[in-house]
């Protein structure tokens, strides 16, 4: 049976696949990502796992993957197959792509953003299915984003494009990593929230789940701090909307979780504030934790000819 080689490698885990041409998961798998033993055996671990799953799909089905695709955090250069930088893997310009093609035997690799590759599986087989533009946003310890483009999600000319998450929505505010101040991320991340929620209400091990059970009993801190996140986020959105004018706007991770906690008063506040734009649909993300393993695999079948990458379901 023909198959392709899917991997979604995590700061701290690694999901896997071996996804067949109609979108069916032949065999999954997990493992951590070791990056306490640093970026080179980071590397390794990721190569010696994708050899794996290639010996694995021999033995099951007769032949090896005809193509894999592999989506990583941080900065990626698609078009060369090279992962830049990610700070919490530690690694910089690793030429993975040539790496697993190698260790392959000298199949199609493809290399992706991670939550680029996440949005394009929601948008073409997920939330944003039939969705001509979107925007997916998942909310986790930061924010970025997935634009997306018939059927494609959009890298920019040097691999930043979506970076919604250091849109400035509080002038002056809190320092962000990234050298600015007031960053989306710094108000509405779950990591923000948790941060927020963890000094109003005097744990330090609070999170942003326990915010927004919080909120649900009725607690008048635990609104104060949700309602500021909330109202930063759709500051946020309503900037991206206004320039990318979408037509489905997704929201997924961690915070996502909270259900109507979160999209009700986010869905409010996003409509109170559009005045000329077109208000797109607000939904969550339909893949969960699945989206980046699902996404390298629609990656790796838009590297060969056998299906239309429009057609794969999940």
């Amino acid at each position: 049976m023909r198959h392709v080689i899917a991997l979604d490698v995590g700061g701290t885990g690694m999901k896997a696949a071996l996804v067949g041409a109609d979108g069916e998961l032949l065999h999954q798998a997990r493992r951590p990502t070791g990056r306490e033993r640093g970026p080179d055996a980071v590397v390794a671990g990721i190569l010696g796992f994708a050899a794996e799953l290639r010996a694995h799909g021999i033995r099951r089905h007769g032949e090896p993957a005809s193509a894999a695709g592999v989506a990583v955090p941080g900065i990626v250069d698609e078009a060369e197959g090279t992962a830049v930088y990610a700070a919490n893997l530690g690694w910089r310009d690793v030429p993975l792509r040539a790496l697993l093609t190698e260790r392959l035997g000298g199949v199609p690799v493809a290399l992706g953003h991670d939550v680029r590759t996440g949005g394009l599986a929601e948008g073409r087989i997920g939330a944003g299915r039939g969705a001509d533009r979107f925007l997916f946003v998942p909310l986790g310890t930061g924010i970025a984003g997935a634009i997306g483009i018939d059927g494609r999600v959009e890298a920019g000319a040097h691999g930043f494009a979506g970076e919604i998450g250091h849109i400035v929505v509080r002038p002056g505010g809190a320092p962000c990593p990234c050298g600015q101040h007031g960053c989306l991320e710094r108000y509405a991340s779950a990591a923000a929230v948790s941060e927020a929620w963890a000094a109003a209400c005097g744990d330090p091990g609070a999170d942003a789940a326990d915010c927004a059970k919080a909120v649900g009993s009725g607690d008048v801190r635990a609104r104060e701090v949700w309602q500021e996140a909330v109202d930063a986020l759709a500051d946020g959105l309503v900037t991206a909307l206004t320039l990318l004018d979408p037509r489905t706007l997704i929201i997924g991770g961690g915070l996502a979780e909270a259900g109507e906690t979160l999209f009700t008063p986010l869905r409010e506040a996003v409509r109170r504030r559009v005045t000329f734009q077109k208000l797109p649909s607000l939904v969550p993300a339909a893949l969960g934790d699945t989206a980046g393993c699902l996404g390298a695999g629609l990656l790796a079948w838009d590297l060969i000819d056998t299906t239309d990458p429009a057609e794969v379901t999940a």
